[in-house]
């Protein structure tokens, strides 16, 4: 029976590249699938990882009908084996449903790929009708590391390496960001809550407060 799969992580964790691999996979089988995305990082249009592997896709717009759209391209004699779902956190709740009918009443495969929570720890409302509606849900293997070498779980935003937790929801940008563009960052619980990014862990090791102090001629003799 076909499914509707959630693999979900954090930023860096690999899921556009399983996206792509799924997607390769497949083809060599002789299988054709239709690619979404939205708002990837290269742009419109495009499925890309961090590895450079990019290819092209369908670019989901706000009020577009998923559903719809799969049932056009077949009507006209397009083929389609299955779909891939990129960056599935920035869809609306409805078109989580639409991609859960595809699965129930075209009966393909729906690989979604996305984060499930903002910089804020809050849940995206796609990824929160994700797991509300999914058959499965798979926790990527490929776990991200916060700066501190613990497994990162939370996405943070940052502003010229400094975490922030107000603003939109939704603002583009990469990990590999730096300066004062919008940048992202994974942490590990405690320094997500500690809004400590490496950035401000160097900036406070380098810090008088925190250098250790020569000890006097008196310590040094006892």
């Amino acid at each position: 029976m076909s499914e509707l799969v959630f693999f979900s992580g954090t930023m860096d964790c690999g899921k556009s590249t399983l996206a792509l691999q799924i997607g390769h996979n497949r083809a060599a089988r002789g299988l054709e699938g239709v690619i979404f995305t939205r708002d990837d990082r290269a742009g419109e249009g495009r499925l890309s990882s961090r590895l450079g592997l990019v290819t092209d896709a369908v670019e989901v717009e706000e009020g577009m009908d998923l559903y719809a759209y799969l049932v056009a391209h077949l009507s006209r004699g397009g083929r389609a084996d299955y779909v891939i779902v990129d960056e599935a956190q920035f869809l609306a709740p409805g078109q989580i449903d639409q991609l859960a009918r595809v699965v129930d009443d075209l009966d393909l495969d729906v690989f979604a790929f996305g984060i499930t929570t903002d910089f804020r720890t809050r849940l995206f409302p796609g990824s929160q009708r994700l797991i509300e509606l999914a058959d499965r849900i798979e926790a990527l293997q490929v776990e991200a590391l916060c700066w501190c070498g613990a497994r990162a779980t939370h996405n943070a935003r940052t502003v010229d390496g400094a975490m922030v937790v107000e603003g939109a929801q939704v603002v583009v940008g990469d990990v590999r960001q730096t300066t004062a563009e919008v940048g992202y960052e994974v942490l590990c619980r405690r320094h997500h809550l500690r809004r400590m990014t490496s950035a401000t862990a160097r900036a406070g090791a380098l810090s008088p407060d925190v250098l250790p102090v020569a000890p006097t001629p008196q310590d040094a003799t006892g």
